[in-house]
């Protein structure tokens, strides 16, 4: 009887659900032609603090892997000179921005000559000015000792780099 007197005092209440879906008739899809036109503003200006960082990078970058690349030539002609106990001669062109590693075969094997073009690509770069004492070159003997010592200048945009060679060991760093 319990039951009978809790359902009259606290009556169960009937929810009636409606599973019928109604679309909304003011629900968006898509973007706004302000949304659209802030977001491209967002953007452009990103890009225009981001380009000229990346152009001056990429100066920096072809600048440093020229002097790289002669600093590891140099340290190639050193080496084999010492390995065969024969001399070897590095002699670079201002004019054409190139150098040749004389009795030397080229690593790509396609010509007979080790030669360099510094203008072309990755470097792009310009040879300033070579300076080893009395002329633009430098001869290891057979035990890697070299003539001379001096210095090679690269440029390339705004970014210049110093390649300089010691005199009594033919170690070859970047300034």
């Amino acid at each position: 009887m319990c039951e009978k007197w809790r359902n009259l005092v606290f009556p169960r209440k009937t929810v009636q659900v409606n599973h019928t879906h109604q679309p909304r008739t003011n629900s968006r899809h898509g973007f706004s032609l302000l949304e659209l036109v802030l977001v491209l503003a967002i953007i452009a200006t990103m890009a225009a603090i981001a380009a000229p960082r990346y152009a001056a990078s990429a100066v920096r970058y072809r600048a440093d892997l020229a002097a790289r690349r002669i600093v590891a030539d140099l340290a190639l002609a050193q080496s084999t000179a010492k390995a065969n106990s024969s001399s070897r001669r590095v002699k670079f062109f201002v004019n054409s921005d190139q150098y040749r590693l004389f009795d030397l075969q080229p690593l790509d094997g396609d010509s007979s000559y080790y030669n360099i073009n510094l203008s072309e690509r990755p470097y792009e770069a310009d040879i300033t000015s070579v300076d080893f004492g009395t002329d633009d070159q430098i001869i290891f003997d057979g035990w890697g000792v070299p003539d001379s010592g001096g210095t090679v200048v690269l440029t390339v945009g705004s970014e210049q780099r110093t390649v300089v060679v010691d005199g009594e060991t033919g170690k070859a760093t970047i300034q």
